[in-house]
């Protein structure tokens, strides 16, 4: 007999918002937050989620709503899961829960998605210095392949992945996360030269209760205004996975995550059909609703077992990826090199941010020469298919960085070639502006 399909644990109507769906969504981490639904180990089943801004983003003419876009709203999580085994024993903690993907994609009449440069004032982005005002494209997907009207001339397979997938984290740990960036925005402007290259503010978003959705947990009581005071942002990685980002993380790939609650409280959402290493533009990768089909595995003990803490408690891990065998092919790629000495001149010490943001501020440069505006150039190297490499890291003063872009995706040749042969300059329209 044919095995029975996914059993559907969480249904996404994208007409409706956020709070208004059939199972309550979430968009915190805390330890409180009640799971809406038990999986069991080896269990088949699908997930559905909202874009992380739960339908704010338009396919419209405007980019309006990037601009204004309410950032405490972030992210709209599914889940969470209370992950047992086939006796109805939850996962513990100190356990580590094995997440396969087996499938995921678009939701079926949705297939769109959108790439954003957030304004400098509210988010910002990698480069924000350089690109201070909102812009967005469009994406419309073709099965495999994404194209925009925005960004003409290019097309390419995406590798369709989860930005979240994580636990929710313990009392413990959660108060570790709140103090140590709680530090960074009171003493980070002051202490951290890397401030001067990379403009991106705030240094951390902070515990907030405006916006708050905290799953089954009502809003108004007691019991929601003390966790909203308390709960993590969804925005950074941390220790429990959250928002890596890792776009490799497609079909067939497995993630090892610690367990820090009774039942893991598994939770994912942020789809992408597509993202480059790094998501530099912040709102960076193709943003979209869509599915997940996982299968959980528990291995008890797992995090003493395989992990080892890198910090002065037991909870200073990081979770294990495995990628998938699913993912395109491309056989030539362009590659920008990039060193930590930034746009002023001023050396750094082996400092691999600098260097990412040189590679960056070279490809859009070189690519701009080829008939696309800038903005159009940053926001393709923020959510296409191309590959960032930290290549150097030992040799001081110099950390190098590179990113290499796929050549087949664009629909001339963009290598360097002899004089008389150059770019074949073409008008094209831009990105979508503000009203």
């Amino acid at each position: 007999m044919a095995p029975l399909t996914p059993r559907l644990v969480v249904p996404i109507d994208v007409k409706k918002k956020p709070w208004e769906q059939k199972v309550h969504l979430h968009n915190r981490w805390h330890p409180d937050i009640p799971p809406v639904a038990d999986v069991t180990e080896g269990e088949l089943f699908r997930v559905e989620m909202v874009d992380w801004t739960g339908g704010r983003v338009k396919d419209d003419d405007s980019a309006d709503d990037i601009k204004f876009l309410d950032l405490t709203i972030t992210h709209y999580l599914s889940g969470p899961f209370r992950v047992v085994d086939a006796e109805g024993v939850p996962a513990s903690p100190g356990d580590l829960l094995a997440v396969e993907i087996c499938n995921l994609g678009p939701l079926p009449g949705d297939e769109w998605g959108y790439t954003g440069i957030f304004e400098r004032e509210n988010g910002g982005g990698f480069l924000t210095d350089h690109f201070p005002s909102a812009r967005k494209a469009i994406w419309y997907f073709e099965g495999i392949y994404a194209y925009s009207p925005q960004i003409p001339g290019v097309r390419f397979p995406g590798l369709t992945h989860p930005g979240i997938v994580g636990t929710a984290p313990s009392v413990e740990l959660l108060n570790i996360w709140n103090e140590r960036e709680r530090k960074l925005t009171e003493t980070g402007h002051e202490s951290l030269k890397l401030c001067e290259v990379l403009h991106q503010r705030p240094l951390a978003n902070l515990p907030t209760s405006e916006n708050c959705l905290l799953g089954k947990i009502e809003e108004g009581t007691a019991e929601w205004q003390k966790i909203a005071n308390e709960a993590a942002r969804t925005i950074p990685g941390r220790e429990n996975g959250g928002n890596c980002d890792i776009k490799n993380l497609s079909r067939g790939s497995k993630v090892y995550l610690p367990v820090f609650v009774e039942g893991a409280n598994l939770s994912t959402g942020d789809m992408h059909f597509s993202q480059g290493d790094g998501e530099v533009s912040f709102c960076g990768a193709i943003e979209m609703s869509g599915f997940l089909e996982l299968k959980c595995e528990i291995i008890r003990g797992g995090m003493k077992e395989y992990l080892t803490p890198v910090g002065p408690t037991a909870l200073h891990v990081n979770p294990i990826f495995e990628i998938g065998p699913v993912e395109p092919r491309f056989s030539e790629w362009l590659v920008f090199e990039g060193i930590s000495v930034d746009e002023s001149g001023k050396q750094h010490f082996l400092d691999a941010s600098v260097a990412y943001k040189r590679a960056v501020l070279n490809a859009i440069e070189y690519l701009s020469r080829f008939g696309y505006s800038k903005e159009q150039v940053y926001l393709l190297l923020s959510c296409c298919p191309c590959e960032g490499r930290i290549s150097g890291i030992v040799d001081a003063p110099n950390a190098v960085a590179t990113l290499a872009i796929p050549t087949a995706i664009f629909d001339q040749d963009i290598r360097p070639k002899r004089l008389g042969h150059g770019p074949k300059l073409k008008r094209t329209p831009d990105v979508l502006r503000c009203t």
